[in-house]
């Protein structure tokens, strides 16, 4: 297969190693070529920024995850020993320390702006907001990790929104049978099941609203519950 100077391609992982491109054709990676995986930003850049590359992503869900870049072994090689040429440089590692204790502050921050939106979300009664704090505590610590990957994450929608979202997906997980539903391999069938075991949360959060009478059954304060004890 001919290379070109500016080939730059998006393929996925097909049979017995090979990938598939764009039009569903089978491609084999040249030998004089590497694989390199993701993780290393600094490098990769370097290598896509040559012009002659192939991306292997794949479909998760919704989302288009990258597993690496397949490239010249030499392009690889040079991008590695001149990233790792910098990084040993006192220059460097200043630069990254700020950068460290800026997005550390930076997670702070929206920790405690995310854990507010939460509890305006919840809105319990009054007699209820001890359990409403302990709650959005623990749908803050699981939703907003970096590199989660949950809605927390996105910038694509309002904070409220995301708040909404985190909780409702907190609550399938503690609150329902979600997690052992055996789910129809139809399209939509998943989002269907969601939506109706949403529902079921949003009942649930309901009665805390409303100041009613809490029983001993209920699901929320079970996983409530849960949470006073680990943390003791």
């Amino acid at each position: 297969m001919q290379i070109l100077e500016s080939d730059k391609r998006i393929v996925k992982p097909g049979e017995n190693g090979n990938l598939i491109g764009e039009k569903g054709e089978t491609l084999v990676p040249p030998s004089s070529w590497a694989f390199l995986p993701a993780g290393d930003a600094g490098i990769t850049r370097k290598v896509t920024a040559k012009g002659v590359f192939w991306r292997v992503e794949i479909k998760m869900g919704r989302r288009t995850i990258s597993q690496g870049i397949w490239a010249p072994t030499s392009t690889i090689t040079l991008a590695q020993e001149e990233v790792n040429a910098t990084r040993i440089t006192d220059e460097y590692k200043k630069k990254r320390v700020s950068e460290i204790n800026r997005r550390d502050k930076k997670q702070e921050l929206y920790d405690v702006e995310f854990c507010k939106a939460v509890e305006v979300y919840l809105g319990f009664d009054e007699i209820y907001k001890p359990i409403e704090k302990k709650l959005a505590r623990a749908v803050t610590d699981h939703a907003i990790p970096v590199g989660s990957g949950t809605v927390a994450r996105t910038q694509m929608i309002p904070i409220e929104k995301r708040a909404a979202h985190a909780v409702i997906a907190w609550m399938r997980h503690q609150t329902t049978d979600y997690d052992n539903v055996k789910i129809s391999r139809i399209k939509g069938e998943r989002r269907a099941v969601r939506r109706g075991f949403a529902l079921e949360s949003v009942t649930l959060l309901l009665n805390y609203r409303q100041g009613s009478v809490i029983p001993d059954t209920c699901p929320l304060q079970k996983a409530i519950d849960k949470i006073q004890i680990g943390n003791e």
